[in-house]
């Protein structure tokens, strides 16, 4: 079944990953479907939940270009161990389409994670890297990025979170989003 990017208010944007205890096929060709899917919507990052699985991983690629492979990192079980510094800047989100909002992130952080081949990796990294790389796992915590912003810029994304329910209601009367599929705002 083919992998798409799910929509606030759907509810597995909403779900706490459980970590990944084997690196199997399987977990190797979500990993690349999510990589092609990310370059399809012209992202830096996506993360299980964005596409309904439950588990901690995560796809990266600091450039946003294929093409640019040196830029690119396949997370798995991915935790912050260190941050340093606050930096407000411009953030959206692949299942936020249209929305962007200045958010306050960590300026550096260090992460911890484990790549395709089961080896453990560390980076440290500073500005959009450090934001994409928290914006990220965030999502595999059920975290979003709406829900960093302060008053104000939530005021300002109203509208673009009331099209986004309206959108996801009429998905469940079209039947293109299963009924029960309850929304977690």
């Amino acid at each position: 079944m083919p992998l798409k990017i799910l929509k606030y208010p759907h509810p597995a944007l909403r779900t706490k990953a459980r970590p990944v205890t084997a690196i199997d096929a399987d977990v190797t060709a979500v990993a690349g479907a999510m990589l092609d899917l990310m370059y399809q919507n012209e992202g830096l990052g996506l993360a299980a939940q964005q596409v309904g699985l439950d588990y901690q991983l995560l796809v990266i690629n600091f450039a946003g270009d294929a093409r640019q492979k040196d830029q690119e990192v396949v997370a798995i079980n991915p935790v912050v161990v260190e941050s340093k510094g606050v930096v407000k800047d411009r953030e959206g989100c692949l299942s936020f389409p249209g929305l962007y909002q200045d958010i306050r992130r960590a300026k550096t952080v260090r992460v911890q994670y484990y790549d395709l081949t089961g080896q453990a990796k560390e980076m440290t990294c500073t500005d959009l890297p450090a934001r994409v790389w928290q914006h990220e796992i965030d999502h595999l915590n059920g975290v979003l990025f709406i829900d960093k912003m302060g008053p104000l810029a939530r005021m300002g994304s109203k509208k673009y979170l009331d099209e986004y329910v309206e959108d996801f209601q009429e998905g469940l009367k079209k039947g293109t989003i299963p009924l029960g599929t309850e929304m977690k705002l």
